[in-house]
């Protein structure tokens, strides 16, 4: 059987009124914006009209206006002295079997790239040499390049990494501040914070805590460069880590972790097992305050490809001639 419902209609008011109007009436009042110019949008309103009279002048203007920060760029780029060498491929040569008597190879012209100031433009110089040998404890890659014409200071050193994406967002906050600062965050804290999977290693029954932990300090690059060494005279030429990274960014960062940790407790990045390959008395805790090349490091790049500085010479110049550089090749890939 249907079961059929009426919804009864509103009585009329005592003034004969509609109660259901009136109600709506002022509903709708309370969603209506305030009277004024800017919520009921009666601001007065300004739009140019574009016609090549007027777009023409502007962008001279413009023109005239950038043209002097352009020229002095130019200026200031022709000033400065660029060689870039890439020594990625540098294990896959023929080895050498000894140190004394180095293998060297011709590098490929892709490898390698010579932007000379404008007054040595016109200097020649010979395609640089690399050699690759395993026979001490870590990988070698010993580049024989030329300085064509006397480099004054300041001379700085950058090593550059391609199809590096430290702006992943996972990557970008994989690390704890508070544990650079050198307070005290516990195994359990770290684990579930942005560290992990890099915040705790060992079992259950025995975990250790990573300091630093995070994956941009798990991959932090870790090759190291030789002073270079005049092949003529033997002389060699130093660079400083110190005054390579912002004044700011040592006040991030401890010279020790909290002293509520246990030394035994803690343990260095998987990929830093190279140069830390425990802490102890024989290899301390690193002094991330003063470390200038993991204050680098730290600050993520934007894009893929990026240079950071990683050490530098203010008070000598580099003369010309033929130098070697020697690397000891740590970084771990992939």
């Amino acid at each position: 059987m249907p079961l059929f419902n009426r919804r009864k209609a509103p009585e009329p008011a005592a003034d004969g009124s509609d109660q259901s109007s009136e109600s709506k009436k002022e509903k709708s009042g309370w969603r209506r914006p305030a009277n004024t110019a800017f919520k009921q949008q009666r601001l007065k309103a300004w739009q140019p009209i574009l016609t090549p009279k007027t777009v023409l002048p502007t962008l001279f203007i413009i023109g005239i206006l950038f043209a002097p920060i352009g020229g002095l760029l130019v200026w200031g780029s022709s000033l400065v002295t660029e060689m870039t060498f890439d020594y990625t491929n540098c294990d896959q040569i023929t080895q050498s079997t000894d140190l004394a008597t180095l293998n060297f190879q011709t590098m490929p012209t892709s490898a390698y790239n010579y932007r000379l100031r404008a007054k040595d433009s016109k200097a020649s110089y010979s395609a640089p040499q690399y050699a690759f040998s395993n026979i001490s404890s870590l990988p070698q890659c010993t580049l024989k390049f030329q300085v064509p014409a006397t480099l004054d200071h300041t001379v700085l050193l950058y090593y550059k990494l391609t199809n590096f994406y430290q702006n992943h967002r996972r990557y970008v906050k994989s690390l704890d501040s508070n544990q650079l600062l050198g307070k005290y965050v516990s195994a359990k804290t770290l684990n579930d914070g942005d560290c992990k999977p890099l915040a705790l290693v060992g079992p259950s029954n025995a975990t250790k805590i990573v300091y630093p932990c995070g994956l941009v300090a798990n991959s932090m690059f870790n090759d190291t460069f030789s002073a270079l060494t005049n092949t003529a005279s033997a002389a060699t030429y130093n660079f400083s880590s110190s005054g390579i990274a912002w004044p700011g960014e040592a006040k991030k960062y401890a010279t020790t972790p909290s002293s509520e940790y246990n030394l035994e407790d803690l343990v260095p990045p998987p990929n830093w097992a190279a140069k830390w390959p425990n802490y102890n008395a024989s290899g301390p805790l690193p002094d991330l305050k003063s470390d200038e090349h993991f204050q680098n490091w730290m600050r993520t790049s934007g894009l893929p490809t990026f240079s950071k500085l990683y050490g530098r010479n203010d008070g000598q110049a580099l003369e010309a001639g033929t130098y070697t550089l020697v690397i000891d090749m740590s970084l771990t890939m992939g």
